[in-house]
């Protein structure tokens, strides 16, 4: 048993490291507790091989159910998290998110109105640096302009945008948390187009280049190899007292603190909170709802590619794109679909791997690979196409019968994309290849049925009856037991998730500091 703490948190990722340096810096003791190993910027390298180690180790999902959510595409392990290898594209929730079921009698709503986190999203685009330009940007909602004029546009990006301007749509420089200049001590980027191997230069706006180090300097504890498994209660079982976890020697560890947050992951918060059962809450922790778990989310992605007879160096600037358009994005604007979509233009494509140009056209091999890979290397284009899906109960995280090397029970994932998205994907798709022809590439195709980002699973809500936990992500039935990350969001937009769990965790974490006498006594 460690001494205990003011705060102890499950996952340094992006949630995480945003608790831990807003209530260390508040001055409250904070210990970190990361499952997986504990790394630096010094420690990633820019390779596809080293990419693949700040995805894969997690502990094993089963992914079940008509589609996968590809856990380990999206999921990290180590210090960091997923945001270790997210490619640093922050657009903004738009108003209409929130407030679907009431505008439109589908979905869900959120417990706040867009204005609510607005002036959170400006403090953390002022935190990371975020680079874009607010009024070319014509879909975006209102907000603070970027810190940061935009990003690149090379050969690949200019490619792209004849083709929208061809088919009547618009294109803007993509928002992004790279650094387009120096900011606050941290170099620009170099255009290499290595995100996903999580930026060793500190440009791309991981944790461990923005809220760790700020965490730290204020005394925040971070400890590595530390699998949290369960959330500890009170003899009351209305307070927790700490969380449970394991070393890799096997030894089981009780943690002590006045308040707990779970940052472990979107799938990994409800594993643990249905783990923590006990007499006084047999479903679960935090359970009352029925709801841990449920709602589950993710984003159907396309992938689209055009072959150039021009040289579009696509090896170059960043993985997650130059261009950005969402002429797409009203909700009831594509015949016989609801739901949101965007583009996201002019990816930096490597040569093999998961998003790289051998993978682009599995179907095929010898000679033609050869030759395949030899155009591509100086004329591929690719960007992708995400689209909206719709909450649904029966999309879920639930415990597997499979135990992990600590006796914890694994989860298992149940996902079944909604006709909707499908319509969504399948009408994109073909908008992608219509406007890579009309750039003029020589041939373009998409690739099939991909999953991006996961969210839900621990919705939030004003009513206990239907949510777990309130718009401060602070659970319904436990008051000093708090959720950060994509899990508390009820509905998916279109739109990456990794900007908007840093403005919720930021508001979370700031009502947990003010009110903190009140939550944690």
């Amino acid at each position: 048993m460690g001494d205990k703490v003011d705060v102890v948190v499950a996952g340094s990722g992006a949630a995480g490291s945003v608790f831990a340096a807003t209530l260390a810096e508040a001055g409250r003791s904070v210990l970190v507790l990361e499952g997986g190993k504990s790394r630096t910027l010094d420690d990633l390298y820019s390779s596809q091989i080293w990419a693949r180690r700040l995805k894969w180790g997690a502990p094993t999902v089963e992914e079940t159910g008509k589609h996968p959510i590809w856990y380990n595409f999206n999921a990290g392990h180590g210090y960091g998290g997923a945001a270790m290898h997210h490619y640093g594209v922050w657009p903004r929730y738009h108003p209409e998110d929130m407030r679907s079921r009431t505008l439109y009698g589908r979905a869900l709503d959120w417990p706040f109105e867009y204005d609510v986190l607005r002036p959170f999203y400006d403090q953390v685009q002022e935190d990371v640096g975020i680079a874009g330009d607010a009024e070319a940007e014509i879909w975006r909602p209102p907000g603070a302009p970027y810190p940061l004029p935009p990003i690149l546009v090379n050969e690949h990006g200019m490619a792209f945008a004849k083709g929208f301007e061809a088919k009547g749509l618009h294109t803007s420089p993509i928002p992004i948390a790279v650094l387009s200049r120096d900011y606050k001590g941290r170099p620009a980027c170099i255009w290499d187009g290595w995100c996903d191997a999580g930026c060793p230069t500190g440009a791309l706006a991981n944790p461990l280049a923005v809220y760790i180090p700020r965490a730290v300097a204020a005394g925040a504890m971070l400890q590595a190899e530390s699998q949290v498994t369960r959330v500890m209660m009170n003899k009351r079982g209305d307070r927790a007292i700490g969380v449970e976890y394991y070393t890799p020697d096997g030894l089981r560890h009780m943690q002590e603190a006045e308040t707990v947050v779970l940052a472990a992951f979107t799938v990994e918060n409800p594993r643990i909170l249905l783990n923590s059962a006990d007499s006084s809450a047999p479903s679960g922790l935090a359970n009352s709802s029925g709801l841990v778990g449920r709602y589950l989310l993710s984003h159907a992605a396309v992938m689209v590619y055009g072959m150039f007879p021009q040289a579009t160096n696509s090896f170059f600037g960043t993985t997650g794109g130059q261009l950005f358009n969402q002429d797409a994005f009203d909700k009831q604007s594509d015949a016989g679909a609801y739901g949101s979509r965007q583009w996201e233009i002019g990816l930096a494509t490597k040569p093999n791997d998961l998003l790289g140009i051998a993978m682009s056209r599995p179907d095929i091999y010898g000679q033609s690979l050869h030759k395949f890979m030899h155009d591509g290397a100086r004329h591929i284009g690719a960007m992708v196409g995400v689209c909206e899906d719709q909450p649904n109960i029966d999309n879920r995280v639930e415990l597997s019968t499979t135990k992990d090397r600590y006796g914890m029970p694994q989860a298992r994932t149940v996902y079944q994309y909604s006709d909707d998205a499908l319509k969504l994907w399948e009408i994109a798709g073909k908008e992608g290849v219509a406007i890579t022809k009309a750039a003029g590439a020589t041939d373009a195709w998409h690739g099939p049925l991909g999953g991006q980002h996961i969210m839900g699973g621990t919705i939030m809500g004003s009513d206990p009856a239907r949510s777990v936990v309130n718009q401060f992500s602070q659970t319904h039935d436990v008051a000093n037991l708090f959720i950060g990350g994509g899990g508390v969001f009820p509905t998916s937009s279109c739109v990456n998730s990794t900007f908007t769990l840093h403005a919720t965790s930021l508001m979370s974490a700031q009502h947990l500091r003010d009110h903190w006498a009140a939550i944690a006594a």
